[in-house]
C-alpha cells in the first residue's frame, strides 16, 4: 500500500496565542489526527534554525504518515474522522479546548499530501 505524508505549515496567530497553540495544537490536535484510521504516526516539529539561510514559511511543521490506497482516500477518511464528535475518547476534550479558545488558535500557511517515492535509512536508524 502506498505511504503518504500530510504536512501542515502552521504557527500561533501571535505571541499572545502561544499557550493556546501549544495546548490545542501541539498537545491535542496532533494526537487527535494521528488516531485516524490508516494513520501510522503524527508528529509536530518546531523550527530550530535556518538551513542554507533560506527564509522559512512557518515556525512549525506537522507531519502525519498515512498508509492508504490514494491521498484522496486518506483525505476522505480524515474528513469523516474529524467530523465525528465521538471518534475516540479524547475528541470531546479536544473540541472543548478549541471552543475555549474561540476556534483554531493558529495560522495555517500551507498543507498538502505527498506520496513516498523513495526512502533511505541513515546510520542512526
Amino acid at each position: 500500500m502506498p505511504r503518504f505524508i500530510l504536512i501542515g505549515l502552521c504557527e500561533p496567530q501571535g505571541p499572545e496565542d502561544q499557550a493556546a497553540f501549544d495546548e490545542w495544537f501541539v498537545d491535542q490536535h496532533i494526537e487527535d489526527t494521528a488516531k485516524c484510521p490508516n494513520f501510522v504516526r503524527g508528529s509536530v516539529f518546531k523550527l530550530s534554525g535556518p538551513h542554507l539561510e533560506i527564509d522559512n514559511a512557518s515556525g512549525y511543521i506537522s507531519l502525519y504518515e498515512v498508509d492508504a490506497p490514494s491521498y484522496e482516500e486518506a483525505e476522505r477518511v480524515l474528513n469523516e474522522w474529524q467530523a465525528d464528535p465521538n471518534a475516540w475518547e479524547g475528541r470531546k476534550n479536544h473540541r472543548e479546548t478549541g471552543a475555549k479558545f474561540g476556534g483554531v488558535p493558529m495560522n495555517i500557511k500551507g498543507s498538502g499530501w505527498f506520496e513516498l517515492i523513495k526512502s533511505f535509512d541513515g546510520p542512526a536508524a
